[in-house]
């Protein structure tokens, strides 16, 4: 013979009956999880286009950086040569750090007979639309 199991209803204490029990459920909602994957799909997309400006931003201080050199590079080497450069505009070009730099050298007469005001303009490209910088130094004998 089999023993019986006798069942009674969980007791609420404000009725007896089955029917007022209450089931409590552990979870969230459908709302709360599309709340949830909302929140984190927008911070995502943010972070993302962050780290894409910060790409951009660290790509084009490198070659600012690169073309600055270039032009004191370039003006302490008339400084060496302790020899004035003609007056009037001249182009060149520099590899530096694997890339071909080019620049526009403006010498300009000074009050000085033996003094030169150099303006370099250094572009990274050939046809001169991308001026990353410009210096301004002076050159004497």
């Amino acid at each position: 013979m089999r023993p019986t199991v006798k069942i009674s209803p969980q007791k609420t204490g404000r009725n007896d009956s089955p029917l007022f029990t209450r089931q409590t459920q552990k979870g969230f909602t459908l709302i709360e999880v599309m709340v949830a994957l909302t929140i984190i799909a927008i911070s995502l997309g943010a972070l993302l286009n962050t780290s894409g400006t910060q790409a951009h931003s660290t790509t084009y201080l490198k070659q600012k950086t690169l073309a600055h050199w270039v032009a004191v590079n370039e003006l302490t080497q008339l400084r060496i040569l302790k020899s004035l450069p003609d007056i009037g505009d001249k182009e060149g070009s520099t590899t530096m750090a694997d890339h071909e730099w080019h620049w526009i050298r403006t010498t300009i007469k000074t009050e000085q007979k033996d003094t030169v005001q150099v303006l370099f303009k250094v572009f990274a490209d050939e046809e001169h639309q991308k001026n990353l910088t410009s210096i301004i130094g002076y050159v004497g004998k």
